[in-house]
Formats: C-alpha cells, structure tokens, sequence
C-alpha cells in the first residue's frame, strides 16, 4: 500500500516521499482514512510507530481540500488545535505539519512556554492555520486575548496520556470550553487507562477506535536495556554509553534530564 491509495494528495504525497517515505505504517495506514472521514478516532500507538504522521496527513489534507483564502475583512481563523505536553514534542509535531505540508497553502504556528510572548503575539496577527501548542502557555493567549478558538475544526490531543500524567485535566477542560461542540476530535495515547477511558467518553462522539500494538507495551522498535551497576559507577556508566555508542541519536528532553538526575542521585 502506498501513501497515495490512502486518498492523500499529489502535494501530500510528494512531501512525505522527499522525507523518504514510501509505505505508511500500520498506524497510519487506519488512522489516516479515518481521520479523513471526518470522525473522532481514538487511537493507542507507541512511540516509534509513525503516530505523528498518522494525524498530521490527514489533518492537512483536511484543511487543504476546503481552504479558505484571505479577504479584506479580516484574517482567516485558525482551524485546527494540536496539543502537547511539553515544548519538546509540539516543536517536532509543528516540525511535521511544516515538512508534509510545505506544498500547500496552509500555515502554522507551535506555541509553548519559556520563551517570550510577545513574539508568539506577533505571529498570531499573521494568517494561522494550524496551532500546536502546550495547554498553559496556550491559556496564558486566552486570558490574554491574543487567541480565537472559536472555529476550531479539528482538535487533536496528542499523548492524551501524558497530559493526564502530568496534571493537565483541568486546563484541557477549560481549553474544550472555548471550543466549538461542532468539530472532530482525535485523541492518540501510548497507554491506555481508566483515565483515558474517563476523558474519552466526555470529549469523543461515537469515535472509531484503533490500536497497532498491545496495550500498555512500548514499540517494538524500541530496544530497552538494563545495566546493572553499583551507585559509584553510574555516572560512569553514563559517560561511557554517550561517548561510545554509535548509530543512535541521543535526545534530552528536560523529562529525561530530571530521570536521569535522580537516578544518579539515588
């Protein structure tokens, strides 16, 4: 099967191939018609799987098919919310959404804290198409008044679970508040729970429901390893697996940074 027999555009499909891709993974291979046919969808896919793509094609696709143009009375609304955890992962989930999408007429903006707001303000008086961002700083242009979610399209909750882990439940229903009820919902999650189930039924109506791999295990394209090693030597250890290691990508998120702190610690 190829990106093309999913209904994707010649301009979609030209983009993902100069990205070197030329057969969908199993994820993105359900959840793209899916996405397409305009329902909510529910979806458990592990890092590793192609998860980003799986929505972010369809997405432009979507948003490509009925674009709207400019006009003198005021700027084009943004159409379709993607939110993120943490800055890490909506810097590389915009990444994406610029990359498959640079053929077409669609724009997009990430929007995360620790970084100055006045710039984001900026952007935002420029045309928006798609908006990814972290649920505080994105509250912080609500309360600002820098921010129309009023026709919002399209709202993806990208590792729905995480988001739950780390607290964020009562900002993401403030966010749902200023949504309009008349959009499609997408929610993608790594592991399932009681808590996933619980925001599902409140947010999703009558979604399609997809999982590539058994619940609650990482990718199999994901090697785990465990080095058994006194106290004393940990940093040691440490040192010697980032200097000697080869043929992989290293990548600190402050996540892992702050795991890797304690485990040193303890």
């Amino acid at each position: 099967m190829s990106f093309s027999s999913l209904g994707l555009s010649d301009e979609i499909v030209r983009a993902v191939t100069a990205r070197g891709y030329t057969t969908p993974t199993p994820i993105q291979m359900q959840a793209i018609p899916a996405v397409m046919s305009g329902g909510d969808l529910l979806a458990g896919a592990q890092t590793g799987t192609g998860k980003t793509a799986g929505f972010t094609l369809p997405l432009l696709q979507r948003l490509s098919d009925k674009s709207v143009k400019g006009s003198s009375t005021g700027r084009p609304p943004i159409r379709a919310l993607i939110l993120t955890p943490t800055r890490e992962l909506a810097a590389q989930v915009e990444s994406s959404v610029c990359e498959y999408g640079k053929y077409l007429k669609l724009n997009s903006m990430v929007m995360f804290g620790g970084v100055n707001i006045k710039s984001q303000i900026q952007q935002l008086k420029s045309r928006v198409d798609i908006l990814v961002a972290t649920p505080g700083r994105l509250l912080d242009h609500v309360q600002q008044g820098t921010l129309d979610l009023s026709q919002i399209e399209i709202l993806v909750l990208d590792e729905a679970d995480r988001m739950l882990d780390m607290g964020f439940i009562r900002d993401i229903r403030r966010i749902l508040a200023l949504l309009p009820k008349q959009r499609q919902n997408l929610l993608f999650f790594a592991t399932f729970s009681d808590e996933i189930k619980a925001l599902a039924a409140g947010l999703l109506n009558r979604p399609m429901m997809i999982e590539v791999a058994r619940r609650n295990l990482t990718s199999e394209n994901v090697t785990q390893l465990v080095y058994l090693v006194d106290r004393e030597r940990k940093r040691d250890l440490l040192v010697h697996l980032i200097k000697n290691i080869t043929g992989f990508r290293c990548w600190f998120s402050p996540a892992l940074s702050m795991a890797l702190i304690v485990w040193l610690s303890n």
